[in-house]
């Protein structure tokens, strides 16, 4: 029996291969989705992507067609030290940054570990490196997407980390499983139901976690977080043409939500910088700034302070908005027509002298901020009235005209010389603009000696920064003081979040002319375009959309005043809830106590039959109670009656009913023990041989799956009871 015994467990002892396949297709799927993280944050260059994704795509040609290419200890060693040098030279030559040379060093580590895994140390290893670079990706971007490519890197994570446990005890085991039919499909499918709930549920405990855990601004990788191109538009030095540059861009700029605007009612444009100095093919604003004053509450005062109609008490429509910018590269504030106040989590704010207002905190650049605006504007026939002289500063700053083509003072004096107010002057000179010119982005690459001429005599058609700047010139000519404001205007609007979204396609620039007692009133000359209603996928583009902005809003920038807001809304949507709660029961509780008093005299009228219904209640209840038990109690009783339909099943329950017995005359076994370790634990002979025999059968059936073997335990089993009866002084 022994011998038969030994050559049984030498047949067990065959290596469970399918589980090694499965560990490789699983870690290098774990790799190819933690490079796609890192890959999906446009930050890898070209020769990057395309050297990985050929070293990823020839290794998954190799696993699916069943090939080995194994890298030696030597040509690794020789690789690896050839990089070290290169690495050095990438940091301070070629890239010039910290986290490119490291993500490249990165990258160079993967490909060679892919086609050099062999032991078990290898698998680990590999996950380290998938795992830095989705932790690259993090750094690199704030885009929503990243939460798709790491969900489907968390995917392959749990499952690289269940094999990989699953791997480490089989290699350690003293025996290994033999591989039955139907092994391989088992597997799939319970890694296919495993791996998502492990998932699903760490996803939610992290979020849990992420959302109540108090939120710290240390900012350890900012530093190395890349900027985005800067947007030329928007400095204090401009040369025609700079806006119509970014216009060719649909990139995102920032998301805007107004208060009590649910249906996207506002036209409203979106001021940045303010230029006054034009040289004939470039314009330049005012350098000075000086530091916003800022309110006990926190908030800064950014009211321009020639802003006279606003100062002199007359704020007339007042808005609220908030502002949630992309990472562009600039730290100047949109704000609405006439700034008020702005809020934000920033140590300084700064001005200049026209009003732009400016991030001056390095630490924090411009993210998430609000502000409050006054967008009335003065009648046109209170700007009619308008007299008085200019103060000095706008006199010298706003009138100053440079050596241009002569016929461009010509045309704006021919437009408004029967015209006897500035107002209707402005308007004028805005009016001919619009009606008589085309607009366009296809512009020569290099500019004319004189550019405006070119727009007004030649060409006749440009984009918005042609057709303000000629108003402002123009403006000027007849006296007017002006000056050039670049932007945004507004841009679609997103019903799902009550959002309008500004794009750089959006970016614009207009003209405000002074006019004494008002201060500074907008114009805008260029050609206007209509807004279209997003229709098929515009509209599906809508729901993406909102999915990123609440990404931006609630993970990205997710702070203290976030968290505020959240624990605001849960108090108060808990204390509604419980108002309600309260307000239910006590509507109910007059009910409550009449059905009970109706119900008491029932019973007591027919105490007999509440009686019958009672018990029988009861019965049904036990028997509900019971249900599971009595299902596994005939699940058991069929396996018994019938061991052929499932050996393994029925080799378990007579163990198990085996174990018990002997338990209850004084042997028992130990849940570390092996059947074998608990057999040689028996010192009674002749229990010894039932128990032997018994095991036999046992393994037979429950790992090689043998009917005959699963028959005769029944037999067996009544031996073990009469030998376990037989022996001295059992109990």
């Amino acid at each position: 029996m022994n011998l038969m015994s030994g050559a049984r467990a030498e047949s067990a002892a065959v290596q469970f291969l399918p589980l090694q396949r499965y560990l490789e297709v699983v870690v290098y799927l774990l790799a190819l989705t933690g490079f796609a993280t890192l890959a999906s944050t446009g930050g890898l260059d070209l020769p990057g992507i395309v050297f990985v994704s050929s070293a990823l795509l020839i290794r998954g040609y190799l696993l699916a067609s069943g090939q080995t290419l194994i890298i030696t200890g030597s040509w690794t060693t020789i690789l690896t030290v050839g990089y070290a040098i290169y690495y050095l030279a990438d940091y301070f030559l070629i890239s010039r940054s910290f986290i490119s040379a490291t993500v490249h060093l990165v990258l160079f580590v993967l490909v060679v570990r892919l086609f050099s895994t062999q032991r078990e140390r290898d698998y680990y290893f590999l996950a380290v490196i998938s795992f830095l670079m989705v932790l690259a990706a993090a750094v690199l971007t704030v885009d929503s997407v990243f939460l798709v490519t790491f969900a489907l890197f968390m995917l392959t994570a749990v499952a690289s980390v269940v094999l990989m446990e699953m791997n480490h005890a089989s290699l350690r085991a003293r025996s290994q499983p033999k591989a039955r039919d139907g092994t391989v499909r088992r597997l799939t499918f319970s890694l296919a139901r495993v791996s998502p709930l492990i998932m699903l549920l760490i996803l939610g405990g992290a979020t849990g976690i992420f959302f109540v855990l108090p939120r710290v601004s240390a900012g350890y990788l900012r530093a190395f977080a890349p900027r985005n191109e800067y947007v030329g538009g928007f400095s204090d030095q401009v040369q025609l043409g700079g806006i119509g540059e970014i216009q060719q861009s649909s990139a995102l700029v920032m998301h805007i939500q107004i208060d009590g605007d649910t249906r996207g009612s506002f036209t409203l444009k979106w001021r940045g910088v303010y230029l006054n100095s034009f040289d004939g093919k470039s314009w330049t604003g005012p350098r000075a700034q000086h530091a916003a004053p800022r309110l006990p509450g926190g908030d800064f005062v950014i009211m321009p302070p020639d802003s006279v109609w606003r100062a002199a008490g007359t704020l007339r429509s007042a808005i609220h908005y908030r502002v949630l910018m992309e990472p562009i590269g600039t730290n100047i504030f949109f704000l609405a027509s006439t700034p008020l106040e702005l809020r934000g989590n920033y140590r300084a704010v700064g001005m200049d002298g026209s009003g732009a207002v400016f991030d001056l905190d390095p630490d924090r650049p411009v993210g998430r901020y609000e502000g409050w605006s006054d967008t009335s504007q003065p009648a046109p026939d209170e700007l009619r009235r308008a007299a008085g002289s200019y103060p000095p500063e706008v006199g010298v700053l706003y009138l100053r005209v440079p050596a241009l083509d002569p016929r461009i003072g010509q045309l704006a004096r021919h437009i408004t010389a029967n015209l006897d107010n500035n107002y209707d002057r402005a308007a004028a000179l805005d009016i001919y603009l619009r009606t008589h010119f085309g607009y366009t982005l296809q512009l020569p690459g290099a500019l004319p000696a004189d550019p405006l001429a070119d727009f007004l005599f030649e060409r006749k058609e440009g984009h918005c920064e042609y057709f303000a700047s000629a108003l402002a010139i123009m403006l000027r000519d007849v006296g007017i003081p002006s000056r050039l404001v670049n932007g945004f205007r507004t841009g679609e609007f997103n019903d799902l979040t009550s959002q309008y979204v500004i794009r750089a396609s959006n970016a614009h620039s207009w003209v405000e002319a002074y006019f004494p007692g008002y201060g500074w009133v907008s114009f805008d000359p260029t050609p206007g375009g209509i807004v279209a209603t997003p229709t098929g996928w515009e509209r599906a583009a809508l729901y993406l959309d909102a999915a990123r902005s609440f990404w931006r809003e609630w993970v990205v920038n997710y702070d203290v005043s976030h968290q505020q807001t959240l624990g605001e809304a849960t108090v108060r949507t808990t204390r509604r809830r419980f108002w309600a709660l309260r307000q239910w029961y006590r509507a109910r509780y007059a009910e409550l106590v009449g059905r009970a008093g109706r119900m008491q005299r029932k019973v007591s009228a027919s105490p007999v039959q509440w009686f019958v219904l009672g018990l029988a209640g009861l019965v049904l209840v036990f028997v509900v109670a019971s249900a599971g038990r009595l299902w596994r109690w005939m699940r058991r009783r069929r396996i018994v009656l019938h061991p052929e339909n499932s050996p393994p099943l029925a080799a378990t329950v007579w163990y198990e009913r085996m174990t018990r017995t002997l338990a209850r005359r004084g042997w028992r076994k130990s849940p570390l023990q092996t059947p074998q370790e608990f057999l040689q634990s028996i010192a009674e002979p002749q229990l010894r041989a039932s128990v032997e025999r018994f095991t036999w059968h046992y393994e037979g059936a429950r790992f090689g799956d043998v009917a005959e073997d699963a028959h005769q335990l029944s037999g067996l089993y009544e031996e073990v009871v009469a030998a376990s009866r037989n022996r001295a002084g059992a109990p």
